[in-house]
This record gives structure tokens, C-alpha cells and sequence, in this order.
């Protein structure tokens, strides 16, 4: 506990080089009370026509990686509402999540999309807005079919995940809300039913992120639900009110709205899957509950010390992050310092948002990259293997570029499918206000970042070509990350407040293979095989990939496990690490297909083009 105190006294600022094309060097400021930054205030940062480089920094030629497509495939029918436009309460701000799934099991992806609400619709005054399930058309278009499916929500939503919880095979949707979450369970005809009350998962708060995952190794996703804060509609937090600390909260000297700071923090659960589709809340006991009140966003179960059991990561907003290491006998050891991962590389607590996990140097290792507020840089944690993690965010690249940006959803993703995982970073501004002072630096919609692997540890920011994807700006949020259009390229969806749906489609000019693994659990393991691993060889490069479910910003990423393999028209092997603790090597036939995979019979389908095909392969315990 003195460690945290300690931390949290010291503020610390540190100046920082532009690269080559920033206009000004990243300096120091003084800084206002009440903003979510926790590493001083930079001088801005401009472009050579003197844009803010959240909006500028553009170049009119290049390669074209994605593009929007949102409107042609259907998505801009819908939009995010949350509250006012002007933003003057934090419960505004946080923006939604988006899911991937195969709502159906045909094959392809679909689309869910969690909305936000309104003070009158929270009063009953007017109809909530909704969120939106857009099914696959399998043409590049997409239908809203959220009414007939029964999962419009109609609460102020924040985040989503998804996972099979009573392992039969369809996927289930979870909803965390500004009130009460909803648990969607998969009818298998198209439509769901909310069984959160039943299930014992509806809480009541302000919940965030969540992640499924079988902690207790019993075959049964369990469900973890960040809290974030204590709000009360009736007595919203205004400066100088009885709910927030502060006398006044000001961004750069400018009144905005108040929060995380000051308020009172939310709490987190565990729920244990009880097998009979209810839960139970373990937190407490478990010691996973954040007694401390920290402000849960980004959640994550995911392996960090390569034991084959899930731990567990939460991204905590101006408050150090928690990382619960699973001691495979159902409990966990709270290793947040110990591990490095709690403060940045300088010791501060961050405004974390969301959490990427991958191994982007192809060691075996699964490191995290998590997104933080403007004036502070995104952080990459690199795992030793161990789950022991080091700050190396300006050896690597992405620090200083993120440094103007108000990182939300991101996500490792092998774009260019060379065999190495690049890195992509939603962005947009929480104070609409920041428009209205372009001295500042900085805009309320803000383009997305495309890191680029090096292959030596570092990244290189991928420049955005005019009228491009990544040009385009959105006031960004959740993000998720899959091959929407089973081709073989990871495609992004992003939540946009108070805007339409943005889908980035993966349009890069390589003609790399790839080659993608649906994985089916067996009994001894959760149906979805959430918790997996794969190994791959191919071209003398040995990549990684997790089945994970959650991460990003409040969002639920493609559950298939996308390897690029370069110029490798082959694969040496593929190894299996399933849930159930059981592994399996499959021999994988050819390139640019998408196998089926259930544990102990090997390969049971496939599709190429996106159409099923015929293929032989044998699987060897």
C-alpha cells in the first residue's frame, strides 16, 4: 500500500524529441487540474500546413492499406448516441464496444454494436437508442437484424464479449451497461434471450470491460466485469457537487467535465460459471474485487507466464493496472508491480483504456500494449515470458507518435500477413471542446495509428494517404479486429461516439499467404476453446496465436487464430495447446484456407475463397 501512495504523489515530466515532420519538439507544459494525463502537458504538435496532427500529418500518396467502407457495406444506417453533444458529465464520454462473432455459425463474421443512451430515455421520455447485430450478407453487405435477434439492449451500453458459457456450441453475448448488464444466451435459431438476472451476472453499476475465461480449469468459462465508477444521474458529478472532490476541473485552464479523478471508483467481479447456467461472484473472495475503487476499463484474460493457465489483466483509468497471476489451483496472486505492468516505465499511473495482446517478436511471448490519454504516450509492455514486463514503448516506436492521440481500442494484427504482428490504435478525444482552441494541438475526432513491424523489435508508423482509412477521422472507441471478409485480411470495425460505424477493409497490395484455425473444444475443455494456443512454423518463423475473448477498448475481437506466412507457400507444423490443458500437432495441407479444428479429430472443415472445400489431414497427439 505505501507503494501505491508513493506512485501516486509524484508527477513526473519528461521532455521528448519530435521526429522528423513534427513541427515542434513535445515540451513540458503547465499544466490544469482535473485532466486524465498523468505526464505533464506537451507544447502541440503540428503538421507542415499546421494542422494538429491528430488530423493532419496526412500524405496525398502511398500505400493504400484500408478503406472505409462502412456506408457501401451498411453499417452507417446506425449510430452511436451517448447524452449530449457537448459532453459536460463523464458518463457521456467513455463511448462502446463492438464484437465479433458468428452469431449464426455460417461461416462469417458478423457484426454487434453496443450503443450509448440519452438522459430522457433514461427517464423514459423518449425511446433509447439501440444497439445493432449486423448480420453477413456474404457480398460485402451487412443487414441490422438486432430487433428480430432480440439483442437491442435499450441501456446505456459500454462494453461487449463474447463466448460460449454453457458450452453448446453457439456464442453467447454479454453486454456490460450503466445499470444493469445483460447476458444474451444463443437460442440457435437467430434470436437470444437476456439470462443475466437468472444467471446471477446482472450487477447494477457502471460496468466496462469484461472477458471470458476458465480460470479454474473446469471446462466452464468463467466471466470477469470491470467496474468503473460510482455515478448517480441525480446528483451528477459538477464541480464543486457533494460527488466529485473538486472545486473545479479544467483541461488546459478550460472548464470540462469531471472524472475519473474525484469521484468515487466502481468495483470488480468474478463470476465462477457453476455449470448450470448460473454463476457465482467470487471476487472478494479471490482477491480480484479492486477494494481500492481503481477505474476498470480494458479486461483480459490471457496467458502471460506460458503455464498454459489464464491470468488476468485489467487496464485501470488514471490508476495503476492490476495483473492477477493464476496459481492454477483456482486462485490468483496479485503481481501488478512485481510485475511491472501496474505504472508506466517511469513509475506513474496511466489513463489506460484498452489492452492488445500478441507476440510481436515471434519469441513465444504474449506482450501488451495499452492506450492511454493525450499528453501521455501509449505503453508496450514486453513480456520476458515470464510475466515480468518492461516498458519499452520508445525503444519500440509507438511512444512518441501516440503522445497528441487519446488512445482507446487497438489490437495486434499481421496487416500485410509477412508473419509479423503490426499494431493498430484507435483514437479520439473525450472534451469536444478542444476544437475550439487549435492552438492547442489537438482535435475532438481524431485519425486511427497503423504501427508497422520491423521485424527487429521496433515499429514504423504507416503514413495515412489522403481519402484513406487511415486518414479517416472519427471520435474512435471500441475496435475489433478479424477477417470480416474471409480472405485472408484482418479488416478493424470501430465505435464511433455520436457517429456511424467506421470498417476498415484490409486492402494492402501484398499477395502474402496466410492460413486461419477455427478451434472446437472437446469435453474437458470450453466448447469455444477460448484459452488455446498455436504454435505455427513456416518460412523459419515460429509465430504465436491466442483464442481470446475480450481485450481492445470494451470489445471482442475475430475468435480464429489468423497467422500470415509470408511468401511460405507451406506450412512445417502447427501445434495446438488446447484449453484443456491436452496438445495436439495438426499437419495443415496447403495455404489461404480457413481450417476447422476440434480437438482430438484434427481438421473437420475448411473454406477457401469462402466457400467450403474438400481437404485430407491427419492430427498426432
Amino acid at each position: 500500500m505505501f507503494a501505491r501512495a508513493l506512485f501516486s504523489c509524484f508527477l513526473i515530466f519528461f521532455s521528448l524529441l519530435a521526429p522528423c515532420g513534427w513541427a515542434q519538439t513535445a515540451q513540458p507544459q503547465k499544466g490544469g487540474s482535473g485532466g486524465m494525463a498523468t505526464g505533464g502537458v506537451f507544447k502541440p504538435v503540428f503538421d507542415s500546413t499546421h494542422r494538429p496532427i491528430t488530423a493532419g500529418g496526412t500524405v496525398k500518396t502511398g500505400p493504400i492499406v484500408f478503406k472505409n467502407i462502412a456506408e457501401q457495406a451498411g453499417l452507417t444506417k446506425w449510430r452511436h448516441t451517448a447524452g449530449t453533444p457537448e459532453k459536460n458529465f463523464i458518463l457521456e464520454a467513455k463511448g462502446a464496444g463492438v464484437a465479433l462473432l458468428d452469431y449464426d455459425n455460417d461461416g462469417w463474421l458478423d457484426i454487434y454494436l453496443v450503443n450509448g443512451s440519452t438522459y430522457k430515455a433514461l427517464d423514459g421520455q423518449e425511446a433509447p437508442p439501440r444497439a445493432a447485430l449486423f448480420h453477413n450478407n456474404h457480398d460485402g453487405t451487412f443487414t441490422n437484424v438486432a430487433t428480430q435477434a432480440g439483442v437491442t439492449n435499450d441501456r446505456w451500453g459500454y462494453g461487449v464479449v463474447v463466448g460460449d458459457f454453457d458450452n453448446d456450441g453457439w456464442p453467447d453475448i454479454y453486454v456490460t451497461n450503466f445499470g444493469k448488464n445483460r447476458l444474451y444466451h444463443n437460442n440457435h435459431d437467430g434470436t437470444f434471450t437476456d439470462v443475466a438476472e437468472k444467471a446471477g451476472v446482472a450487477l447494477g453499476s457502471w460496468s466496462t470491460g469484461a472477458t471470458f475465461g476458465d480460470y479454474d480449469g473446469d471446462g466452464r468459462l468463467d466471466l470477469f466485469v470491470a467496474g468503473y465508477l460510482r455515478y448517480d444521474v441525480k446528483n451528477p458529478p459538477a464541480p464543486g457537487s457533494t460527488s466529485v472532490n473538486y472545486s473545479s476541473c479544467q483541461f488546459r485552464g478550460t472548464p470540462v467535465m469531471c472524472g475519473p479523478r474525484g469521484i468515487q471508483g466502481e468495483h470488480d467481479h468474478l463470476f465462477r460459471n457453476n455449470g448450470d447456467g448460473t454463476f457465482t461472484d467470487v471476487s472478494a473472495e479471490l482477491g480480484v474485487s479492486d477494494p481500492d475503487g481503481y477505474f476498470g476499463l480494458g479486461a483480459l484474460f490471457v496467458d502471460v507466464n506460458n503455464d498454459g493457465k489464464p491470468d488476468l489483466a485489467v487496464a485501470n483509468d488514471s490508476s495503476p493496472n492490476y495483473l492477477y497471476i493464476n496459481k492454477g489451483n483456482g486462485t490468483f496472486d496479485d503481481r501488478s508491480y512485481l510485475s511491472g505492468y501496474a505504472l508506466n516505465g517511469d513509475g506513474r499511473e496511466m489513463a489506460n483504456m484498452g489492452i492488445a495482446a500478441g507476440d510481436y517478436e515471434n519469441n513465444g511471448h504474449l506482450d501488451l500494449v495499452n492506450t492511454t490519454f493525450s499528453d501521455d504516450n501509449d505503453v508496450l509492455f514486453r513480456n520476458d515470458g515470464t510475466g515480468i514486463f518492461t516498458d519499452v514503448s520508445y525503444e519500440s516506436g509507438i511512444a512518441q507518435p501516440t503522445i497528441p492521440f487519446v488512445g482507446f481500442g487497438d489490437g495486434f494484427l499481421d496487416y500485410d500477413n509477412d508473419g509479423w504482428k503490426d499494431l493498430l490504435i484507435a483514437n479520439g478525444h473525450v472534451y469536444p471542446k478542444v476544437d475550439k482552441h487549435p492552438e492547442w494541438g489537438t482535435t475532438y475526432a481524431q485519425r486511427p495509428l497503423l504501427f508497422h513491424n520491423l521485424k527487429n523489435g521496433k515499429f514504423e508508423l504507416v503514413p495515412a494517404v489522403e481519402g484513406t482509412g487511415l486518414a479517416e477521422l472519427s471520435v474512435g472507441r471500441g475496435a475489433a479486429f478479424g477477417d470480416i471478409f474471409n480472405d485472408g485480411k484482418i479488416d478493424v470495425v470501430i465505435n464511433n461516439v455520436d457517429g456511424v460505424p467506421t470498417l476498415l477493409r484490409n486492402v494492402n497490395p501484398d499477395h502474402h499467404h496466410w492460413v486461419e484455425l477455427k478451434l472446437t473444444g472437446g469435453p474437458r475443455g470450453p466448447r469455444d476453446a477460448v484459452g488455446s494456443t498455436v504454435y505455427l512454423n513456416a518460412g523459419g518463423i515460429r509465430q504465436r496465436g491466442d483464442v481470446l475473448s475480450g481485450g481492445s477498448y470494451l470489445s471482442s475481437n475475430d475468435p480464429r487464430v489468423h497467422f500470415g506466412l509470408g511468401d511460405a507457400s507451406s506450412i512445417d507444423s502447427a501445434e495446438i495447446h488446447w484449453s484443456s490443458g491436452e496438445r495436439e500437432s495438426i499437419n495443415l495441407p496447403a495455404p489461404d484456407r480457413i481450417y476447422t479444428v476440434t480437438e482430438g479429430k484434427g481438421i473437420t472443415s475448411a473454406l477457401c475463397d469462402g466457400k467450403v472445400c474438400s481437404v485430407k489431414t491427419s492430427s498426432k497427439p
